[in-house]
């Protein structure tokens, strides 16, 4: 009897610990939020453009025992008049803020949405967020240097990093460096021996 008990406890103790997260990405129009999503979601790359009303996706991301069941709000297009959804306000725990490195437009709009972001959050101090360049494979269209888009994010304390949905680069280090910063303070997050996360 003793024996199996301690067996069931073994068992158990093996069992990964599942968190429940949820995140949303906020930007502009047609800077590639929805190709992000779906690049890391489902492995997959379109070079179609559909205007985003908003959806929500899943995924499970893994850093050894911990398994992060992950809630990905994909919202539309935001300007200086918009305001944040219920879905992408009500129990998030990180935000992606995207611009396009191919857009000016978007990397000018991107700091009165996070300003927007923090005034709708009643200005607090640590939202867990990200600043993210994307489609940073258009080297020949860029118009937002690398170092004007790091001042910006320091300026907020916030890290930054740029990917590429259709060469896939950099996709799966937005959602991991997001949850970093979610779990920072709780200690919860454990990286695997090559420093990325697992996904399943």
């Amino acid at each position: 009897m003793s024996s199996s008990n301690n067996n069931s406890n073994n068992n158990n103790s093996k069992n990964p610990t599942v968190v429940h997260r949820k995140v949303a990405f906020l930007g502009f129009r047609s800077v590639g939020k929805s190709s992000l999503v779906n690049s890391f979601v489902t492995g997959t790359f379109s070079e179609r453009y559909d205007p985003t009303i908003e959806s929500t996706h899943h995924k499970t991301i893994r850093f050894r025992r911990v398994h992060f069941a992950t809630d990905i709000v994909d919202t539309a297009g935001m300007d200086e008049f918009s305001r944040l959804s219920r879905n992408a306000s009500l129990g998030v725990h990180g935000y992606a803020l995207v611009f396009s490195v191919a857009s000016r437009q978007s990397f000018d709009m991107i700091d009165q949405v996070n300003g927007a972001l923090l005034n709708s959050l009643g200005d607090l101090p640590d939202v867990p967020r990200v600043l993210v360049g994307s489609k940073n494979d258009m080297t020949e269209g860029r118009q937002v240097d690398a170092v004007d888009a790091q001042k910006l994010a320091d300026s907020w304390g916030v890290p930054y990093i740029e990917c590429s949905s259709k060469s896939g680069i950099g996709v799966a280090d937005v959602f991991h460096t997001l949850l970093k910063e979610i779990e920072k303070d709780d200690g919860l997050l454990v990286e695997n021996e090559n420093g990325g996360c697992v996904l399943s």
